[in-house]
């Protein structure tokens, strides 16, 4: 819920820009967002990273002097910067705030943040902050989701292609990842209970949208305390296709194929024949390789969202 309304004058913001996101459209929607939230009486600093640990390390050090911290840019952006202000370590007055500017925009598709500057502007200036759930993924914060499989495997390869950018590259990425996929003996622990099943992809979301706008658990809530695991179980790869397209509305949820647990802590593991390395995705970054244990942070981040 957001915290009751207060008397405060104008915000100080400090804007994180990914410049590799969103291109010209993205940079043209910040200077007419920053220009706007000027015009209003805020300070606005604007600081492009060099990387995620230099986003975090100045998210940090701009919410320690009490500014808020907008992360601008994609998920992985997003993901970082509001990560690094989530969990014991944030003071009381933290605030986040997000600017869409990459493809995807996952988390705030969930969070209902508009992309219109102008109605952005109004929310940074006005909104309070809304408590949401954030998730400690193998010790490090994420906001949307963790997945292992045939997703994290096309991620992989579009991160590897030389020859392709942006869309392009991750569609090459995920037709590849799905042509040579081969069953992944999935070793999964929820709260304490396991399951063995084989699978194309095990995820743990706190979003319900993932993978450019795809409603992979349509159920899922950033403010109940809770985890939504979705597992796609082993079917032909015709059938696959088909699940893969009801994920735009989130039906897929209606199939057998289609398992859905929830949970405050998620292991996810390998418990095939040794050898075979699968990595796990995050935000869409890929931060290392199974196994991932994946605990619900709640309420550890304040952000202005409606």
């Amino acid at each position: 819920m957001p915290e009751p309304a207060r008397d405060h004058g104008p915000r100080s913001f400090t804007a994180i820009v990914n410049p590799a996101a969103g291109g010209s459209a993205s940079a043209s929607s910040l200077i007419t967002l920053a220009r706007l939230l000027r015009e209003a009486g805020a300070d606005v600093a604007v600081e492009y990273s060099r990387g995620l640990e230099h986003a975090a390390g100045v998210a940090r050090t701009a919410a320690g002097t009490g500014r808020v911290v907008l992360g601008v840019g994609g998920d992985g952006m997003v993901g970082c910067v509001g990560g690094a202000l989530a969990g014991p370590d944030a003071g009381p007055d933290t605030v986040f705030g997000i600017v869409p500017g990459g493809r995807g925009n996952d988390f705030a598709r969930q969070l209902g943040i508009p992309s219109d500057p102008e109605e952005l502007a109004k929310l940074l200036l006005e909104g309070e902050p809304r408590a949401v759930d954030a998730i400690e993924a193998n010790g490090t914060p994420v906001l949307g989701s963790v997945y292992a499989g045939v997703d994290a495997v096309a991620n992989d390869n579009a991160n590897r292609t030389r020859l392709l950018r942006g869309s392009a590259a991750y569609y090459f990425g995920a037709l590849r990842a799905i042509i040579t996929w081969r069953p992944a003996d999935y070793l999964i622990t929820v709260d304490g209970e396991s399951y063995s099943r084989q699978g194309y992809t095990v995820v743990a979301a706190n979003s319900g949208y993932y993978g450019f706008g795809k409603h992979i658990a349509p159920d899922a809530r950033v403010d109940d305390g809770l985890l939504d695991v979705i597992l796609i179980r082993q079917a032909p790869k015709k059938l696959f296709f088909s699940v893969m397209r009801e994920l735009e509305d989130g039906s897929h949820v209606r199939r057998p194929e289609v398992e859905v647990m929830r949970g405050r802590e998620v292991r996810i593991e390998l418990a095939g024949p040794p050898g075979r390395r699968l990595p796990y995705g995050a935000d869409g970054e890929l931060p290392g390789v199974l196994p991932v244990t994946a605990r619900v942070m709640p309420g550890a981040l304040r952000v202005l969202a409606p």
